[in-house]
């Protein structure tokens, strides 16, 4: 990099998971002075991404807007290759900065590579070793990490696995997690509810435990998320002092399953999907969480609170190693097993509540744009 120059950061992102981890990211890059960053939305999704940004306030310099109804992932993949391409050819940017393992990691990193230009992953070297769980994801950023550059490992377990498949050392950093970053940034201990439903949910409920769930993987549709609720029905029955949230997904298939075995259930409270404040903020006046989501893996345990993974894998095996995640599947059995020693036993609980978050400390997202001015300075 030539001083006095700026290096010229491209940010993709399209859905609600990448813009939150890349939100802080893409903050830290507009208020350096050695960078001049431009800001892509692929919108793969729409409603769910657009009040992410509004929240950390990034005015996007594109907007694809490919989002339609009924789309595949066939269709997103060339939707977004077409008119990615056009903006790179128009920006000649120095890097490519993608995130995480979705649709529009993959798509904007071959985009990129087809122009060849260096591509940062965010949050690389995840893996569970099956391609198909979760799917498309684990393919995904396999594929994007083929290409990378720089790889912007958030734990020594993720530098690992790249090291592994091959990649060169000098070629991986261990940041930490940018979701830390965004969650501690937004949580606020005086945090009002703006949504009266919720806030008089939580206050009528103020002498119980919140029992938070989220359920959405393609994977545990149908049969396993019926085991799930099933377990959680049998919970409630046997604590009385127990209630639960459920922000449900927009899938119908993840609605007709829920309200069809929990519906009945006076202490379940099915909510409206939240936007990303009020959720985090939710999370931490949970007293456990049981969720299939990987974000959740990483943000819940910076605000101890124990984390119950409704899966079969995990490409997160860093927070099962230190206490802070226990992987349970779907079945009925192991479900109400775990959820029942958790509320019974208060070393357990207090033991997976109070271990160390190996994700990060809140400052991976300058640590990142360290070194992608570092690299170009030498250069």
């Amino acid at each position: 990099m030539i001083d006095n120059s700026k290096v010229k950061v491209m940010a993709a992102f399209g859905t609600r998971p990448e813009a939150i981890k890349m939100a802080p990211v893409v903050k830290a890059l507009q208020n350096n002075k050695h960078v001049d960053c431009r800001v892509v939305l692929t919108a793969q999704h729409r409603e769910m991404l657009d009040q992410v940004i509004q929240l950390f306030n990034i005015v996007p310099d594109y907007d694809l807007n490919i989002m339609k109804q009924g789309q595949t992932l066939a269709g997103v993949t060339s939707e977004i290759m077409t008119r990615l391409d056009a903006i790179i050819t128009q920006e000649k940017p120095d890097i490519m900065l993608v995130q995480g393992d979705t649709t529009t990691t993959f798509v904007s990193a071959l985009a990129a590579f087809y122009h060849k230009i260096p591509i940062g992953h965010i949050e690389a070297g995840l893996r569970t070793g099956n391609k198909y769980s979760p799917w498309p994801e684990e393919a995904n950023r396999k594929l994007t990490g083929v290409l990378t550059d720089l790889h912007f490992a958030p734990t020594e377990v993720a530098k690992n696995n790249l090291l592994r498949e091959g990649v060169h050392p000098a070629h991986i950093f261990v940041t930490g997690n940018t979701v830390i970053d965004a969650l501690l940034q937004t949580v606020k201990q005086s945090y009002v509810f703006k949504n009266r439903e919720l806030a008089n949910i939580i206050e009528k409920n103020k002498d119980k435990r919140l029992i938070l769930m989220t359920t959405h993987r393609r994977e545990n549709l149908g049969e396993p998320m019926r085991q799930i609720y099933r377990a959680l029905d049998t919970i409630l029955s046997r604590f009385p002092d127990t209630y639960v949230i459920f922000p449900m997904h927009k899938n119908p298939l993840v609605r007709n399953v829920v309200t069809e075995v929990l519906g009945h259930n006076n202490r379940v409270h099915l909510i409206e999907p939240l936007d990303y404040e009020p959720f985090v903020n939710l999370m931490a006046k949970a007293y456990l969480i049981l969720t299939d989501s990987g974000g959740i893996q990483e943000e819940a345990p910076s605000l101890g609170i124990p984390v119950l993974v409704v899966r079969d894998t995990t490409e997160r095996p860093e927070a099962v190693d230190s206490g802070t995640v226990l992987l349970v599947g779907t079945d009925y059995v192991q479900v109400v097993e775990n959820l029942t020693k958790l509320l019974l036993d208060q070393k357990t609980y207090e033991q997976m509540a109070k271990a160390v978050n190996p994700y990060g400390d809140g400052c991976s997202s300058q640590r990142i744009v360290d070194i992608i001015i570092n690299k170009f300075k030498q250069e």
